[in-house]
């Protein structure tokens, strides 16, 4: 059982990565020192897709990992 959820981690692992390099990088560099980005916009399409399934992909690695240590 422990086997098949480290798999499963792997899998999560690599498809977060996956989802987070395709998001954009929309900050500037201005945004790094504390200065504002210069508007303000709402997620739309893709760019929310992505962004969702980050975080559903971050709560499913989290629940994997704590599972493989009650299990382990």
């Amino acid at each position: 059982m422990v086997i098949a959820l480290q798999i499963i981690q792997i899998i999560l692992s690599i498809a977060m990565i996956t989802v987070i390099l395709l998001q954009g990088n929309n900050s500037s560099v201005g945004s790094v020192f504390g200065g504002s980005g210069g508007f303000s916009r709402t997620r739309r399409g893709a760019e929310k897709v992505l962004y969702q399934s980050t975080i559903g992909l971050a709560i499913a690695f989290f629940l994997v990992s704590i599972l493989i240590v009650v299990l382990g």
